[in-house]
């Protein structure tokens, strides 16, 4: 949801973002979410799309405190993401970032990538 100094976004309008993005999801969310739900990897409970301040987090699993951003390429560089990612971090929170094509491509890579960083303190 783009930011402007006139154009801050609400908690609803947020709310209502994130609510079209887990009925709309990319094709690399949807694949993860597959693999994710229901606590299918390692007993963790995600959740999908999630509200946090001004931020929706595309997974969260709050008891381990990561946050999973499946992205695309307008993201490979992006300093709004860097921006982000210090003001998550700073609320505790670590950061896993994994590219489109390897959700669809490369689903198990992901997911020991993943759980090595679950496994982490």
């Amino acid at each position: 949801m783009p930011q402007t100094p006139h154009h801050r976004p609400t908690a609803k309008r947020i709310r209502n973002f994130a609510k079209k993005m887990r009925r709309e999801p990319t094709d690399a969310e949807a694949a993860m979410w597959r693999l994710l739900r229901d606590r299918r990897l390692a007993l963790f409970k995600f959740r999908r799309q999630v509200p946090f301040q001004s931020f929706i987090l595309d997974f969260v699993c709050f008891e381990k405190r990561i946050i999973i951003e499946i992205d695309g390429s307008q993201h490979a560089s992006s300093e709004r993401d860097t921006e982000r990612d210090l003001a998550l971090i700073a609320n505790g929170f670590r950061i896993a970032r994994y590219w489109n094509n390897d959700v669809l491509q490369q689903p198990s890579a992901v997911l020991e990538d993943l759980l090595a960083k679950l496994a982490e303190p």
